[in-house]
């Protein structure tokens, strides 16, 4: 006698072997003995053999019509041996029963399940909605197919056109344009990115680039809602000062001035004073729920996102000939040592006397200049030749707090797109790359008085009981970044006790909540922190720093990329063919006359700081790509020391793309710098 039985919803069949009241043991076709429950077995037969009755039965089942079969059912619970009599005819034998209860068991839509071999009629609505979702299951595999069978190709479906960025960063793995590009990709035996490039989905890299950089950060687009600059509605003193900024021709938020007072008496009083939008912009505003939502000005050559309106911005920013509203920290000195005697924060209007531009005086203002050592024939020469001298002795206190001098003698890069543009770049566009000597005077002179602003604030807040957000390196040790906090710690990396920023409120998000809290200060003293926007352990404030982090390492990787790719088309654009560079570590090498760092083939084993000329054997402005080898070594040992750097961001910045499209699935549906 032979069984056919359910296990775990397979259905096998088999001899009977034994037999007890609530189980049996039955032998398979295959020699294997298993103990099935009474419970279990659907069906008890002397012939045909078990393999035989399943292959009968699964070719019987296919043949039988689902609506006919639906209609014969009966309105009540039932067995399948029940519907093969109603069917195919009274004396249905073992193989139309057994076809039956293959073919009930896969409609699901049709007849519901109700015990082991009893089935229910679905009610009618039920089987129409399946009918029409396993047609559309049918049209859009037909549609999947058609679009894969288009890209393989080489032509891109509209569809998939539309959301390319989608498909490739962060895909629907359960959309029809997913699975044809997955689908696609096999058949061509291409990689994702050549696939929809060969297919014409791809023109641009630069747009490439720039899209993927919007769809991924700015979805709803980079334009601003209708906002108005709120008054700053203070009574505020006007300062006696003349103050100066210092800052790049395409600067348009000028966040920050100095002024000096007292030249010659032999106490100097030197200012700096920072635009004050935190007087007029309220947390929660308008104005302040799309800042917080950018939290940074987005940065790139020839282009840039602000944080806010230029509107709003230009109603805070400190422009020549006007009288600004500023947040001014005076800090009084002795003129010869330098030593700090007092320190003063004040709510203000400052006149703001000039908007020094670096780029047309980096050349004029010199070492030599404010030394005395050259004529100095410009504005502000006996003001910046002390504040020069002041920022040469912050930098050294710093350093001996530090414990070794920094060392950042790579050079700066400028990126100028030739060409006026109200637009974004098209990617199409010569670019210029210029080298500015990183550290030069004025460089030395805003860094300097930054910081000394900047750890002036956080410890001011700190002995108030105000919190903040700081920035801390517990050590120079390999490793040890630059964190974000609300308490103040000592900042190994800039040499300071403690360090907060809040000298570009109008640029960084981070910024304008620190002046929130340093406005509180200034205005209330001691009691500050019952009136603060921010109180101790306001969980707020961890929430701004989470998603500053997250903005602002994005921002950053951007702007790396992109200046990455300017700098690959100024190879393309000049024909460089070869480069001289030195060796980094595991072949990678740093270019000495561009911001470049790339692999190339033969520097593996050559020593860290190594000289070597290599050439350029192909660019890719895709994936940021550069192919390179070795041509020779140009010295006989190790050069200078190399600079401070973190290799890691190195590496990263020669990385390729990363997708977010595996090919390889089984199944689609299921698949800071340091200061």
């Amino acid at each position: 006698m032979f069984a056919l039985f359910d296990d775990a919803g397979k259905f096998l069949a088999g001899r009977v072997m034994s037999e007890a009241d609530a189980s049996m043991q039955v032998e398979l076709d295959s020699g294997k003995r298993v103990k099935v429950k009474a419970a279990n077995v659907l069906l008890k037969f002397e012939q045909p053999a078990p393999a035989v009755l399943l292959a009968d039965a699964r070719a019987l089942a296919d043949d039988i019509d689902l609506d006919l079969a639906w209609e014969f059912a009966p309105e009540g619970e039932f067995g399948f041996a029940d519907l093969a009599r109603d069917y195919f005819d009274a004396r249905a034998g073992v193989v139309q029963q057994a076809a039956a209860l293959l073919r009930l068991f896969d409609a699901p839509h049709y007849f519901r399940r109700a015990g082991k071999g009893q089935f229910r009629k679905a009610p009618e609505e039920t089987v129409k909605a399946a009918l029409l979702g396993i047609e559309r299951k049918r049209q859009q595999q037909q549609q999947i197919e058609a679009w894969a069978e288009e890209l393989a190709q080489g032509r891109c479906p509209q569809p998939i056109q539309d959301q390319i960025y989608k498909i490739l960063f962060k895909p629907d793995k359960n959309g029809p344009e997913y699975k044809a590009v997955v689908e696609a990709s096999k058949r061509s035996h291409k990689a994702p990115l050549d696939l929809l490039q060969a297919a014409g989905a791809i023109t641009s890299p630069y747009q490439f680039h720039w899209k993927r950089f919007l769809f991924e950060n700015f979805a709803k687009g980079v334009g601003f809602p209708a906002l108005t600059a709120p008054e700053i509605k203070d009574e505020l003193a006007l300062s006696p000062v003349q103050a100066f900024s210092i800052d790049d021709s395409q600067t348009t938020e000028i966040d920050d001035a100095l002024s000096v007072q007292g030249l010659g008496t032999g106490t100097v009083t030197f200012g700096v004073h920072i635009a004050a939008p935190g007087l007029a912009i309220a947390p929660d505003s308008a104005v302040d729920k799309v800042a917080r939502e950018r939290l940074s000005t987005v940065y790139m050559p020839g282009w840039k996102i602000t944080m806010l309106p230029d509107d709003v911005v230009q109603a805070y920013t400190l422009i020549e000939g006007r009288d600004c509203p500023a947040v001014s920290i005076y800090f009084t000195l002795d003129e010869t040592t330098f030593e700090i005697k007092a320190k003063e924060t004040k709510l203000e209007r400052v006149h703001i006397a000039a908007n020094l531009r670096h780029d047309k005086l980096d050349g004029i203002v010199t070492d030599a200049t404010l030394s005395g050592e050259a004529p100095a024939d410009y504005a502000f020469a006996p003001e910046l030749a002390f504040t020069w001298r002041l920022a040469k002795h912050l930098k050294a206190q710093r350093e001996v707090v530090r414990g070794k001098p920094e060392n950042f003698n790579r050079p700066d890069y400028n990126f100028r797109l030739l060409g006026e543009r109200t637009a974004p770049p098209s990617g199409d566009e010569t670019v210029e790359i210029s080298v500015r000597a990183r550290g030069s005077s004025l460089d030395l002179i805003v860094a300097e008085a930054m910081i000394l602003a900047n750890s002036a604030w956080g410890g001011w807040l700190a002995e108030l009981g105000l919190p903040g957000i700081y920035r801390s390196q517990a050590s120079l040790a390999p490793g040890i970044k630059v964190r974000m906090g609300v308490k103040a710690l000592p900042h190994a990396g800039m040499g300071v006790a403690s360090y907060t920023w809040a000298s570009s409120p109008l640029r960084r998000y981070v910024d304008l909540v620190n002046q929130w809290q340093i406005i509180a200060a200034a205005r209330h003293g001691k009691t500050a922190a019952l009136v603060a926007p921010f109180k101790p352990k306001d969980a707020q404030l961890f929430s701004i720093i989470s998603a500053f982090e997250s903005a602002y390492a994005a921002y950053n990787g951007f702007q790396n990329g992109i200046e990455r790719f300017w700098t690959l088309r100024h190879l393309a654009q000049n024909g460089t063919t070869e480069l001289t560079a030195a060796v980094m570590k595991e072949g990678l090498v740093r270019a000495d006359e561009l911001p470049l760092v790339f692999k190339a083939l033969g520097c593996e084993n050559l020593p860290r700081g190594s000289h070597v000329k290599v050439r350029i054997t192909g660019l890719d402005e895709m994936t940021l790509d550069v192919h390179a080898t070795l041509v020779e070594r140009l010295d006989e040992a190790a050069a200078a020391e190399e600079p401070e750097g973190d290799d890691d961001e190195l590496e990263s910045a020669a990385a390729p793309i990363a997708l977010a499209i595996d090919v390889n699935e089984a199944d689609p549906a299921e698949a800071a710098s340091q200061g």
